[in-house]
């Protein structure tokens, strides 16, 4: 065969052929696995499982997300775990989780700075890109910003002041070293559990006293094993679903762009209902038996205990300069 017709033979051939391979590459399904402590049933699940609709019927089944509820994975620490390991693509977290993968995020979980919605929404904002970078410094991408409600104390007898938590047996999550370091500060003595040894330590009676929002409360049935709730509360309990950057980068472009835009709705839509439920499951646990404990007498005495814990926290959690923007952005 002369050159002349092989040169136009073999441009032919591979106009088939490439166009072909980008097919398989296109139509190649991806499944990520998710863990979270969100029992199913509870407001995150189903948002999650909404999310996962979504991104379905947008991109015709070649992603999915696999969420694993309940704790099935273990605590945040074995969720964490398990993402280094490969085991699981991705997480939804507390702070605690969090925390784990980039410490200074841990400021937006000292008490006594976040009262109201607006300031968390104003300074998450501000601080996005940052947070963003460091999180992609360890190897995730955030995915998007989540709620757990506000943060009161539940407990069997009355909380008023902080030396009250000297007297009880109060849990502080094993790996949560914001709460740890308050009630050292008020002189109290952790039990330090992981968040699937809560509720058979409250039927035990080895704790009597939690810090919860009334709606994880409610989805934990801790309440159940509780008579007082604090009025007033002392923060606001974040989280965020992470994913492994490299399970994230290996996504085609078409499905990153699906995943993100879909996950921005999902995490909208998770606020508004979480902040929803959360003032619903507060009253409906008062219904249920729960007094409300009005603490504001001794707002001072609180305030205090909790600037002198993000005192002692900077430095070893946060940088102080960190801490002093954040406060700073929270109270304009």
């Amino acid at each position: 065969m002369s050159r002349r017709l092989l040169i136009p033979i073999l441009l032919l051939a591979a106009a088939f052929v490439v166009p072909g391979q980008t097919s398989h590459a296109q139509h190649e399904n991806y499944t990520l696995r998710i863990a979270t402590l969100a029992p199913q049933g509870s407001t995150w699940m189903r948002i999650f499982n909404a999310w996962n609709n979504s991104l379905r019927q947008r991109t015709d089944g070649r992603l999915t997300l696999q969420f694993y509820p309940g704790g099935s994975q273990g605590d945040e620490r074995d969720f964490i775990r398990k993402m280094r390991a490969g085991q699981m693509d991705g997480a939804v977290v507390t702070s605690t989780g969090l925390g784990q993968i980039v410490r200074p995020v841990m400021v937006l979980a000292v008490p006594g700075i976040f009262r109201e919605y607006s300031q968390l929404d104003r300074v998450r904002h501000r601080f996005q890109h940052q947070f963003e970078q460091q999180f992609e410094a360890h190897g995730y991408h955030l995915l998007g910003w989540g709620d757990a409600g506000k943060l009161r104390l539940f407990s069997k007898t009355e909380i008023r002041r902080p030396s009250d938590l000297r007297s009880v047996r109060p849990w502080a999550w094993r790996d949560d070293t914001v709460f740890t370091e308050f009630l050292n500060v008020v002189g109290a003595n952790p039990v330090r559990l992981g968040v699937p040894e809560v509720y058979p330590a409250l039927q035990t009676g080895m704790v009597d006293t939690v810090p919860s929002s009334a709606l994880a409360a409610v989805a934990l049935q801790w309440y159940t094993r509780l008579h007082y709730v604090t009025a007033q509360n002392m923060g606001i309990l974040i989280g965020a679903a992470v994913l492994k950057k490299e399970k994230y980068d290996a996504l085609p472009d078409d499905l990153r762009t699906a995943l993100d835009e879909t996950s921005t709705q999902a995490h909208r839509a998770l606020r508004r209902a979480v902040r929803r439920d959360d003032e619903r499951a507060y009253a409906t646990i008062q219904r249920r038996g729960i007094t409300a404990v009005d603490i504001s007498a001794n707002e001072a005495e609180w305030a205090q205990a909790a600037a002198t814990t993000r005192e002692h926290l900077a430095g070893r959690l946060y940088p102080r300069s960190l801490l002093e923007r954040v406060t700073a952005a929270a109270g304009q």
